[in-house]
């Protein structure tokens, strides 16, 4: 047992890894939750240190915490915020529902730093003038309140640094495609049937656009999580054991800190005892996953062949496609990102259950905080990955291939469309019937038939001027 330490809580001694700087509460969670074996996601524990910090800093300035413990909590709490001592944060996701373990993590790990800082050393809690993880950093906190608090911050700092960059980059991608390929004209397609003709600038313009609508819905999502922060709320949103002025100072210390201006919740009772807004939030990320799947997709499709498909795309191989077929290559880049669209979609079902009255949410507390989290920082670090992959692995080096495009417009049978306002619908539809049984294009059989002038043919079935709406 050399290897180890006693420590106690209040239910009774255990033993703890001598190196360990966590104490008896958080080797107790570690036996209690052997689950998936997965910790609490580094984002939550960072949150947390900026978190104990800016609550150290509201009770050294409201005369709450004397300077010495105060400085030293804050800067062990910061070391936790710089990810420094993420190794000694082993609680398992799926333990209790409001995240007490990890707030105990925190706190006995922010009380054994600050107290080595102090010259006490670790284990010291109950000596004179040393910082106790209850009294000193949980100050006028409850798990109840610092971990949802915890999620928003978590939140907010990765939809700000990762997922808006990520979807901004992309549509910027996007956007000079779209520029780029403005002159070529391919054919456009509904209900997978040949359409009218299109400029590919057209369609990559559309899906710049959705690109461009995910980075807003990123922005709607982050100031879903900068409002109704928790905090000051304690057991059950009553704010009973804090000082009416905490919140207020810890959101401050919070915005000044991070560069975001996070806000107190504007109920209490509500904001411990319901997550709507990480639901909202989290159905932005849903929706984003949605766009990004539908514009994998259509490259996916548009890029088929090399010469049995579509094949108006070619897109950039990265890897052998098949162990069978000597050649082959995948669009596995649009794979990949369709994947995360299914599990974006489907941790959007975990947080909107998690969030349920009678599941989470129940009475004065949501107790399916932490599967919340996790699964909300999952979808986050996906969609932000595979926005920048996409990029980089395959928006840069697409290609059209405008002759395959020009010899799919020739063959489309819906180029009758444009003579529809001169011959009329019922003629139209004749010569586009009889066009596909004699195997011509409108234009020879038009011709043959005399139906126009060459001249007066030629100007309706320009593809490129059926691009553009004219009077």
């Amino acid at each position: 047992m050399s290897n180890f330490r006693t420590e106690r809580d209040t239910m009774g001694e255990m033993q703890v890894p001598a190196d360990a700087l966590y104490g008896a509460s958080t080797a107790r969670a570690i036996e209690n939750f052997p689950i998936a074996n997965e910790p609490v996601p580094a984002a939550v524990i960072h949150a947390f240190g900026y978190l104990k910090a800016a609550c150290a800093q509201a009770n050294l300035d409201l005369g709450k915490l004397d300077p010495q413990r105060a400085a030293a909590i804050i800067d062990a709490s910061n070391e936790v915020a710089a990810g420094k001592q993420d190794a000694h944060f082993p609680v398992d996701v799926y333990q209790t529902g409001s995240g007490t373990s990890t707030n105990m993590n925190a706190n006995e790990v922010i009380a054994n730093l600050a107290n080595e800082k102090l010259g006490l050393g670790v284990g010291a809690k109950g000596q004179e003038g040393a910082v106790h993880p209850n009294d000193h950093v949980n100050m006028g906190q409850s798990s109840n309140d610092t971990f949802p608090t915890a999620m928003h911050i978590a939140a907010a700092c990765r939809l700000a640094d990762d997922l808006i960059p990520a979807m901004t980059r992309l549509a910027d991608a996007l956007d000079e495609k779209a520029s780029q390929w403005d002159s070529i004209v391919k054919i456009g397609r509904t209900h997978l049937m040949d359409a009218t003709p299109i400029r590919v600038g057209q369609v990559f313009s559309g899906y710049a656009a959705q690109a461009r609508y995910a980075a807003t819905r990123a922005n709607r999502a982050l100031q879903r999580t900068l409002e109704n922060l928790p905090i000051g709320g304690t057991a059950v949103g009553t704010g009973i054991n804090t000082h009416p002025e905490f919140a207020d100072r810890v959101c401050q210390a919070l915005s000044a800190k991070l560069g975001n201006t996070f806000q107190e919740a504007a109920n209490h009772p509500e904001a411990q005892a319901a997550k709507d807004s990480f639901v909202a939030a989290h159905s932005e990320l849903k929706t984003i996953a949605v766009s990004l799947s539908k514009i994998a997709n259509d490259i996916r499709h548009l890029g088929s062949g090399p010469r049995c498909g579509i094949f108006e795309f070619s897109l950039p191989a990265t890897q052998p496609g098949s162990s069978i077929m000597p050649g082959k290559v995948n669009p596995v880049m649009c794979e990949s990102v369709m994947q995360v669209a299914c599990r974006v979609i489907g941790n959007d079902a975990t947080v909107t259950t998690a969030a349920l009255g009678g599941i989470g949410s129940l009475f004065e507390l949501n107790v399916a905080m932490p599967v919340m989290i996790d699964a909300f920082l999952e979808s986050v670090k996906l969609l932000s990955a595979a926005a920048n992959v996409f990029v980089d692995k395959l928006v840069t080096d697409l290609e059209v291939n405008e002759q395959r495009c020009r010899e799919l417009i020739d063959q489309s049978l819906m180029m009758v469309t444009s003579l529809a306002p001169v011959v009329g619908y019922e003629q139209s539809a004749t010569l586009a019937k009889d066009a596909f049984k004699t195997g011509k294009t409108i234009r020879q059989l038009c011709l043959d038939r005399k139906v126009l002038a060459a001249d007066k043919l030629d100007a309706l079935l320009d593809p490129d001027s059926m691009t553009r709406p004219s009077a």
